[in-house]
């Protein structure tokens, strides 16, 4: 089994917690998790990449084990959360590295590829839109109205994902067999999300999110120029992306593959050996063994 060192950088000021496993001089392979997990999303992954690949999973602010400052004293955006991410980067010395994306990962993963095209080896997505397909209108319609008017209603109705019966409901939709996936995932995640004040940071994020939609043209742009190998890995039965957003990297990147496998929107709980191959599989064609 490799080892997983769990360490902590200070970036602009604030302290990020991050994962990190695997030979220093390996290609590097950056995770990046979503909504409302962290890292720990990635505890079981991490060591079946670490083989051959520098993982490296941060905890993006105001999640997980990173620092969460108040809303009032940090402007929670993605914008903001890609520019974090690159200054640990920086800080590691990572200037090329493969993406790995899932729900909020997606954005900022899509932010540092523009930033610098040159820098990403290679892409998977998990459950990581870069289209407007595949948005799921059950979850997304709560987000879209809030995104348009907050009101006390809006409000209330987009609180509703912080509660621990929501996040459970993300781990076990979907999922063929419930009992596989541990209660202690979503334990966890409500646990950091409901400190106080974290409730604050996430609607900011809610509200922000509505800027990663005009962003996608860009992207599809640095798809077609740059032409990225990428790889969806993709949870077929997926209650907020559906499968749409997997099936439409082909409309820029016809040589994406797309693996859809019978689960959720966290995949790793219940498929985490088959997702796995298949990402082993499609990393080593990209940078194959010597």
């Amino acid at each position: 089994m490799n080892v997983v060192h769990h360490r902590y950088a200070t970036v602009q000021g604030h302290r990020i917690f991050y994962r990190e496993a695997g030979p220093a001089d390996a290609p590097a392979l950056v995770l990046l998790h979503g909504f409302p997990t962290s890292s720990y999303m990635f505890r079981d992954l991490i060591p079946k990449l670490a083989d051959r690949y520098h993982v490296i999973a941060p905890d993006h602010l105001g999640f997980g084990l990173s620092d969460a400052p108040a809303a009032d004293r940090f402007d929670y955006t993605f914008d903001a959360l890609t520019t974090l991410t690159k200054g640990l980067l920086d800080q590691l010395g990572v200037t090329r590295y493969a993406l790995y994306v899932q729900d909020y990962g997606a954005p900022i993963g899509w932010r540092l590829a523009l930033a610098d095209p040159d820098a990403i080896t290679a892409i998977v997505s998990q459950s990581g839109n870069a289209y407007d397909s595949g948005f799921v209108e059950g979850f997304w319609k709560t987000v879209w109205d809030y995104q348009r008017e907050q009101t006390e209603e809006t409000e209330a109705a987009i609180r509703g994902a912080f509660t621990l019966d929501l996040i459970k409901w993300q781990y076990v939709t979907g999922v063929p067999d419930e009992s596989v996936v541990s209660p202690d995932t979503w334990h966890h995640d409500f646990h950091l999300i409901a400190r106080p004040g974290n409730d604050l940071v996430q609607l900011a994020l809610f509200r922000d999110y509505a800027t990663n939609s005009p962003l996608y043209p860009a992207v599809h742009a640095y798809f077609r120029e740059h032409r990225p190998p990428l790889l969806a890995v993709w949870g077929k039965n997926d209650p907020i992306f559906g499968p749409a957003g997997a099936e439409s990297f082909r409309e820029d990147l016809p040589d994406a593959r797309i693996h859809l496998l019978d689960g959720g929107h966290f995949l790793l709980e219940s498929s985490l050996d088959e997702a796995a191959g298949l990402i082993h599989s499609f990393l080593d064609d990209v940078d194959p063994k010597p």
